[in-house]
């Protein structure tokens, strides 16, 4: 029987945070910073604490945590004690809170009095454990056992903490997706994939010694789990965190003031950036990354002009842990940046990953430039849905993960999301993706201030057309009969164009925690808004 691979994730944080011993490793807005020997101890120590208050079988953990220095100490330190760190996403209602914490059984939840403070969570149920508390709890010999750890030969360390071996399946964490098309559904991370995440990481931006990355994607979000976390932990680079990444002042001064040269972030972010920061602020940053929605080319052209910088887009699941593909910016390309970098794809398939479009009827792999639905494989695969078997069996096959986009590969590899298929409607037995509709009508009602879309498409049922496609919108200068002429004079064709009687205006937009738009509040508001519709049709004269 083969041995079990193992992996080395720890191995080399450890190994970096030595290196980088004296070197500024984490810091964030509160004016907390660490070096990586400061990092070590501190998460050593909470290791410690954590191992003794922690029952052997309490494997999961809950944290409750904004991006900061103090969790990533925490997420470090419950790895080192091969707990499976659970990052409640703070952004949902308590209901929805509440039934992650019941689903993942957790005991305990880690979260700050200053967090708490800022936003009450009912934690009742399970041991709240403050942060603040525990610092002050530490004791002398807890220093210094954790001094004695941070400088014994690599493998003793292992060995005294039990992470000489862990199993590469093992269960690292659980990420509740983000609920903007249901409730959340929790995923099972094993260690192989946040370490394959972080050499795909490497291997697409060359990162260096002197990089530092901007970290404020939450650690609830695969993105800001993987990247900024524990791929710069493990490659060695710097980073700088911020709570509320729509904070455009702080984040200017953060980017000044640390050198940052990575921002990662959402197109929703960059338009926000546009509107608040000026060009100097960006005078350090070599690279600007997108994912989780479509980076539109006039964002990026109008990023490019004022901060010298053009977006790339990469493409992600939580379910992969979050990498599929990514261009390549030119900034880190090798060789040819034609070969490397596509406008308008999301890039070809990233280390060790392998892709294919398939028909959604009979499941034959289609061909180039033909669409498809997307379904990717690798070492990054997740465990499954925690506690959902069969919601796991239907979207994994194989080793291979069924992602739901629709997209083209062309003969180069490079991939084309066309969209979700959920996010279609069949009008008259025609396909129409919300998508192109959202692209046009953002042409012509612009974003709003925070950057987030100010018309939205999605769908409900209707008798005479097996569809009817509807807008969902905040106050807008034009009225629905011009934005459908305008959508008209853009070349859309017929089916693709709402009716006026279908723009329902709301007061805001719903969002979800990294400022992607909620699909499951904008579906809810587009069926009562159909309803009360119909039913003022049909009310007796």
């Amino acid at each position: 029987m083969p041995a079990q691979k193992t992996t080395s994730l720890l191995r080399n944080v450890v190994s970096q945070l030595r290196k980088r011993a004296g070197v500024t490793t984490l810091s964030d807005s509160t004016g907390a910073s660490l070096t990586g020997r400061e990092t070590l101890l501190r998460a050593l120590v909470l290791r410690r604490r954590l191992h003794r208050s922690a029952a052997p079988d309490e494997r999961n953990v809950g944290v409750l945590l904004p991006p900061t220095v103090a969790a990533a100490v925490t997420n470090l330190a419950l790895a080192l004690d091969r707990r499976v760190a659970v990052n409640l996403n703070y952004s949902l209602s308590e209901e929805l809170v509440r039934f992650s914490i019941k689903e993942a059984d957790l005991r305990r939840v880690i979260t700050s009095r200053a967090f708490l403070e800022r936003m009450p969570i009912d934690l009742s149920g399970t041991e709240v454990v403050i942060l603040e508390d525990l610092a002050k709890q530490a004791t002398p010999l807890d220093k210094a056992a954790a001094a004695v750890l941070a400088v014994l030969p690599l493998p003793a360390l292992e060995r005294v903490l039990g992470i000489d071996a862990i199993p590469e399946d093992e269960l690292m964490t659980i990420i509740f997706t983000s609920g903007s098309t249901g409730r959340p559904k929790g995923v099972m991370l094993p260690w192989r994939s946040i370490e394959a995440n972080t050499s795909m990481v490497n291997a697409l931006l060359r990162l260096r010694s002197d990089d530092v990355m901007l970290g404020v994607l939450p650690f609830f979000h695969t993105f800001g789990f993987t990247i900024t976390l524990w791929a710069m932990l493990s490659m060695g680079v710097g980073a700088v965190y911020h709570t509320n990444p729509l904070e455009g002042r702080v984040i200017g001064r953060l980017i000044r003031d640390r050198g940052v040269t990575i921002v990662l972030g959402t197109p929703t972010l960059l338009r926000a950036y546009l509107r608040r920061l000026p060009p100097e602020d960006f005078a350090s940053v070599e690279i600007v990354a997108t994912g989780s929605e479509r980076l539109p080319r006039a964002v990026a052209d109008d990023f490019e002009a004022k901060f010298g910088i053009r977006p790339f887009q990469g493409y992600g699941a939580t379910e992969l842990g979050p990498i599929v593909s990514a261009n390549v910016p030119a900034a880190r390309a090798l060789g040819d940046p034609d070969e490397v970098l596509r406008e308008g794809t999301v890039g070809r398939p990233a280390l060790g990953v392998r892709v294919e479009a398939r028909d959604p009827e009979t499941g034959e792999v289609v061909g180039p430039g033909e669409r498809g639905v997307l379904w990717v494989t690798g070492p990054h695969v997740m465990l499954g849905y925690l506690n959902q078997p069969e919601l796991t069996e239907a979207v994994l096959e194989d080793g291979w993960y069924n992602t739901g986009d629709v997209v083209t590969i062309d003969e180069d590899g490079f991939i084309t999301i066309v969209g979700r298929e959920s996010r279609f409607a069949k009008v008259g037995g025609e396909q129409v993706p919300f998508g192109a509709i959202e692209e046009a009508m953002a042409m012509l009602t612009g974003g709003s201030e925070d950057g987030a879309p100010r018309a939205v498409v999605t769908a409900v049922p209707d008798d005479a057309t097996g569809e009817r496609l509807v807008v969902i919108h905040t106050k807008l200068e034009e009225s629905p009969d011009e934005l459908v002429k305008g959508l008209a004079d853009a070349g859309l064709p017929r089916l693709f164009i709402p009716s006026p009687v279908d723009f329902h205006e709301i007061d805001v937009m719903p969002l979800i925690g990294i400022g992607k738009v909620d699909l499951e509040a904008i579906n809810r508001i587009a069926r009562e808004a159909a309803a009360s519709r119909k039913s003022r049709r049909t009310a007796p004269r």
